[in-house]
């Protein structure tokens, strides 16, 4: 009998540390973004923008979205791709919510993103938050 038992607790053992990582946007928050954004999101003086009011602002644009995945924090965030779409949709819930939905990231949108992060985040960020936005997303000034 105790062979059985220590067969199975192996076998769930074994099982737990091959099964994939569950995405757990709050602990992800804490871990790699809240050390400049604040435990609100409330940013920072060092140059960490507030979330409130402005993440659901550029979640509904392609300029703004485009923005979010290649802004530095994320483009280079060890997160993978799955994990940060659920960390991005979970800060627009959770730090800037509203009635007004937005299209949720996905895994697929994250990963282009990532490719090309921003060469200059301050110019990118102005066009993202430009009303209407600029037109091809470019991180040009």
């Amino acid at each position: 009998m105790g062979r059985v038992r220590l067969a199975c607790w192996i076998a769930v053992a074994w099982l737990v540390a091959i099964s994939p990582a569950v995405a757990d946007p709050w602990a992800d928050y804490v871990l790699h973004c809240q050390g400049c954004h604040g435990p609100r999101g409330e940013g920072s003086a060092d140059g960490a923008p507030p979330f409130a009011g402005q993440l659901r602002r550029l979640a509904a644009t392609p300029t703004g979205r485009e923005y979010l995945v290649r802004v530095p924090g994320v483009a280079n965030a060890e997160l993978d791709d799955e994990r940060l779409a659920v960390l991005l949709n979970w800060l627009v819930e959770h730090f800037d919510g509203s009635a007004e939905p937005v299209r949720p990231f996905t895994s697929a949108e994250v990963a282009r993103g990532r490719r090309e992060p921003l060469l200059s985040v301050p110019a990118a960020r102005r066009a993202a938050l430009a009303p209407g936005g600029r037109e091809n997303g470019s991180d040009d000034p």
